[in-house]
């Protein structure tokens, strides 16, 4: 294998973004020269980057550091001159990383940057476009987010936006063999407990199951595993509490990201009930497919376009908590469609969100920026 000239690259982005913390270890683990640069706001927090990665720490923090860290980051990115400059939020980070005027820039998209933030007034639409408009190229993790940040009016064609899926480690993210001693059903989920990740229909979805008899509670022996924490624990407690469902949903707090693969082999099914319409990808979700667990997930932005509109796993309406309940009970009563439904969510991760192919599509991606600025 030939050997390639390795970049040196400016990551601006938070710190304390777990997603952002990723990339810049894949890059350096790739033997890449990264530096990460982040807010006083956005320091380390538990996910930390590799020691190999030389963090800068802005003197400015919130909104206003946004303008007031301009001089300072210049001063970074003379000495350390970068072969690219790559800012991830195309707001926030995105306006700090043009008024750096520095070229060449690669934009990340995440999500509500060029969902939400846009239409909040007319300067969020005006300093959107600005930082889009002024970025040598725009990385995507789904198409369908693509989509949105061309339709905001920009000079790039749909054609040039790259799409670089935040995808999963396939050697850590597989089936594994579970303990079938135990005959429980185990219906589970792995979110942050926050009204927009729709939990509270997933939970209103076993109820209903209950309620209506949907389940035969004599035969058959489930549960409702929730992994994280978050604003809405205690009204959860409280809801399950009041209607009796102790022994069918279990908040089980904050897994490890080490421990996640564990957990989720013990999953027969996983549910994904976000009600954001900028839900852009789905990690938890592709996490899931590439253990072979068959997902159910509400009809929003990345879910679908993860799940192939329904080819690799199951999409229901948002806030249909009926139509989730049916969606449950079908695979519960379907272990064989279950299987099936595992197997290919395994294949399309490897085919399209497997996290080495996604790193060097970045990679190439930054490597073609550079040539071109440069011709």
């Amino acid at each position: 294998m030939s050997k390639e000239k390795k970049m040196r690259i400016a990551l601006l982005a938070a710190g304390s973004d777990v997603h952002a913390v990723r990339w810049a270890n894949k890059l350096n683990e790739l033997g890449h020269e990264v530096h990460l640069i982040f807010q006083k706001n956005h320091d380390l927090k538990q996910d930390q980057v590799s020691n190999q990665i030389k963090v800068h720490k802005l003197n400015f923090k919130k909104t206003i550091g946004y303008y007031l860290n301009t001089i300072e980051l210049k001063k970074i990115l003379n000495k350390i001159n970068p072969d690219i400059l790559n800012a991830h939020y195309a707001s926030g980070y995105g306006t700090l990383a043009r008024l750096t005027n520095f070229h060449p820039c690669i934009i990340s998209v995440y999500g509500s940057d060029v969902y939400d933030f846009p239409y909040k007034s007319k300067i969020n639409m005006s300093i959107i476009k600005k930082n889009l408009n002024y970025a040598d190229g725009i990385a995507s993790t789904s198409h369908v987010m693509a989509n949105q940040t061309i339709d905001l009016g920009i000079k790039h064609e749909l054609k040039d936006i790259k799409i670089t899926p935040f995808g999963v480690d396939t050697n850590k993210f597989k089936r594994n063999d579970r303990n079938t001693s135990n005959e429980k059903i185990i219906i589970g989920s792995i979110k942050k407990l926050s009204p927009k990740y729709g939990l509270e229909y997933s939970i209103k979805a076993i109820k209903y199951m209950i309620d209506n008899k949907m389940i035969d509670l004599e035969k058959l022996n489930f549960e409702y595993r929730i992994y994280g924490e978050g604003n809405q624990k205690e009204d959860f407690e409280k809801f399950i509490k009041l209607n009796n469902l102790e022994k069918y949903i279990k908040l089980k707090g904050r897994v490890p990201n080490t421990q996640v693969p564990n957990e989720l082999n013990n999953f027969d099914i996983f549910i994904g009930s976000s009600i954001l319409e900028s839900e852009s990808f789905g990690v938890a979700i592709v996490e899931a497919m590439a253990c072979e667990i068959p997902v159910i997930v509400s009809n929003v932005g990345g879910f679908k376009e993860v799940v192939g509109n329904g080819q690799y796993g199951v999409v229901f309406e948002r806030k249909n908590v009926k139509e989730l309940a049916d969606k449950i009970i079908d695979l519960i009563e379907n272990p064989e469609k279950r299987r099936k439904m595992g197997k290919l969510s395994r294949k399309r991760v490897l085919d399209e969100y497997d996290w080495e192919n996604n790193s060097n599509l970045m990679v190439d991606f930054m490597k073609n920026i550079k040539k071109e600025f440069n011709k």
